[in-house]
């Protein structure tokens, strides 16, 4: 088990936990079964804002995964949103506190040279984290939008992404044209500078980004997806080799820094 990579998750906030009515960690079980299955242990981030705690979580572990959840808070990336636009956003029940541990991890990671799978919400929160904006209501700001908030079929394929050509996903999958979930009502506007869009859905949503390759030094490994990867790996040899290929990433860097 000595090769064997750790990798951190960073999970949601629960409004209410079992035990004491209070709020809690919540982590899907899928997220930890994806992990496992492709060989990785993995290990949920404490809730705290505390920088160094945050920054020895990240020195202890060989990846990070942001996962999904609630919306990012506008003020972050648009103070000035119309109040339409900001009614229809649901924010964690933690009063912003993953908001800004999260971006705090994002800025770990990129210190610590880590490898980083972002996932939804996480897709979302690695852009803003790095500069980029978001839409904050596709239905209302993306005209001709196909449905992207299908949670009827949240381990089904809904609708293809397609891929950069070359691009780390396509290269990962071995397609051009991915299958995928979709549970959100967000999505990147402007990218953030450092990243490459490298999958779109038919109306424009990134599904997709990676960093730039001047800047692919950054980072041992980064892909950002808007989709679910874990709700399928069961079924779909090309969500379950995202996985794979993170982990390996993150093996990688474990065995050259033991």
């Amino acid at each position: 088990m000595t090769n064997t990579p750790i990798i951190l998750v960073s999970p949601s906030i629960a409004t209410k936990g079992d035990e004491f009515g209070d709020l809690s960690l919540s982590l899907s079980e899928a997220y930890q079964m994806a992990l496992m299955g492709a060989g990785a242990i993995p290990l949920a981030m404490p809730a705290t804002a505390a920088r160094k705690v945050i920054a020895e979580c990240v020195r202890r572990t060989d990846g990070v995964l942001l996962t999904g959840g609630e919306d990012v808070d506008p003020e972050l990336y648009a103070e000035r949103a119309p109040a339409r636009l900001q009614r229809t956003v649901r924010l964690t029940p933690d009063g912003g506190a993953r908001d800004l541990r999260e971006v705090m991890l994002v800025d770990e990671v990129f210190r610590q040279h880590k490898p980083l799978l972002a996932i939804c919400r996480g897709h979302q929160v690695l852009n803003v984290a790095l500069g980029g904006t978001l839409l904050l209501d596709i239905r209302s700001q993306l005209r001709g939008a196909i449905n992207h908030q299908r949670q009827d079929k949240k381990n089904e394929i809904v609708h293809d992404a397609h891929l950069t050509a070359d691009s780390l996903l396509a290269k990962i999958t071995g397609r051009r044209k991915l299958g995928v979930n979709s549970t959100h009502h967000q999505a990147v506007d402007r990218p953030a500078q450092p990243l490459l869009v490298t999958g779109r859905s038919a109306d424009g949503v990134v599904e997709a980004m990676q960093l730039k390759p001047d800047l692919a030094h950054l980072l041992p490994f980064l892909l950002s997806v808007q989709f679910h990867p874990e709700r399928l790996v069961d079924r779909q040899p090309a969500h379950r080799a995202i996985f794979t290929a993170f982990t390996r990433a993150c093996a990688a860097h474990r065995r050259i820094n033991l």
